[in-house]
Order: structure tokens, then C-alpha cells, then sequence
């Protein structure tokens, strides 16, 4: 009831049925994700379900990348915002309070997925449909079905977790 309260006074929207639960990406894993996607200023990183906003926030700090941050949940939208203008990247970063699996993604260079694997494969075919070729998207902890990911890397983070990433780059295949 709090987050809806929240999202009316901010004049968002309800919020819709969460697909994934919401745990935070550690720092370092950010890190990791956004170099292994080899981000620069030229990339148009986008992080599906993005919580508080902290991957495009970090790819507008450390690369100056634009980026666009989606979440179902009003209440993450708004801390992503003040995450955004706390860290001065608002002309950099947009977040949009949206159901990831009805996202258009095909201005994005970059594509950032911490999701369980099965929202992974549902957004398969719109990846692999709207995304060109040369794009690249990463995947914390969780693979996209039978798609071969290009490069799997499992590192302990700082946190003393066990993680993987997974990096495809779109070959301009409808999967």
C-alpha cells in the first residue's frame, strides 16, 4: 500500500505485479557488467529492471554512456530519479516506469538484465528482434534459455558471492 501511495504522490502509476524480486547489484558487480559489455560514451545502455538505478547511473559517471533505466515498481523509479540528480546524470540517464517485457529496446547499444532466467527467455525474441547487430547484453547470474552466450565469466564478488555474467552480442537473428 506505501509503494502505491508513494507512486500516486509522485504522479506515477500503479504499480504492476513485480516479475523478479529486487536485490541490489553490488558495486563491483556493476562494474564488471559494464566492462565486460565493453560500455563507452557512444553506448545507449539500457538496464531492465533497474531498481534504484544504479548501472546507467554508473555507465553516465564512468563513461558518460546515456542510458535508460526500466522498472515496474514506482517506488524504485523515483529513487532512481534522486539517485540520478544526486549524482548529477540527469541529462544523461532517463527512467521509465514500465513492464520490461513491453519495452522497446532498439535504441540500445547495451542491454542490462538482472532478472530470473525465465523473464530472461520471455524477452528473448524481443532482444533478439529489436536489438542490431553488434549490440551487446549481459546477464547477472541467470542465462536465456538455449541461446549460447558468447562469453560466460563466474568470479567471487566482494561480498564473497559466487556470480556469472553472461554477454551475447546480437547478430541480428530473431531468437
Amino acid at each position: 500500500m506505501a509503494h502505491m501511495v508513494l507512486g500516486l504522490l509522485l504522479g506515477l502509476a500503479a504499480p504492476q505485479v513485480s516479475r523478479a524480486p529486487y536485490v541490489a547489484t553490488p558495486p563491483d558487480v556493476v562494474a564488471r557488467m559494464l566492462g565486460l559489455a565493453s560500455v563507452t560514451a557512444r553506448d545507449v545502455v539500457y538496464d531492465l529492471g533497474c531498481g534504484d538505478g544504479r548501472i546507467v547511473i554508473a555507465a553516465a559517471q564512468q563513461f558518460g554512456a546515456r542510458g535508460v533505466g526500466v522498472d515496474i515498481d514506482p517506488v524504485r523509479i523515483a529513487e532512481a530519479r534522486g539517485n540520478a540528480a544526486r549524482a548529477q546524470v540527469e541529462h544523461l540517464v532517463t527512467f521509465r516506469l514500465q513492464d520490461a517485457l513491453n519495452t522497446d529496446v532498439s535504441e540500445a547499444t547495451v542491454v542490462m538484465l538482472y532478472l530470473l532466467a525465465a523473464q530472461n527467455v520471455a524477452l528473448r525474441p524481443t532482444l533478439t528482434r529489436q536489438l542490431q547487430p553488434g549490440a551487446r547484453i549481459v546477464s547477472h547470474n541467470f542465462a536465456m534459455g538455449d541461446w549460447e552466450a558468447n562469453v560466460v565469466e563466474t568470479f567471487t564478488s566482494a561480498d564473497g558471492q559466487s556470480r556469472t555474467l553472461y554477454l551475447w552480442n546480437a547478430d541480428g537473428k530473431a531468437r
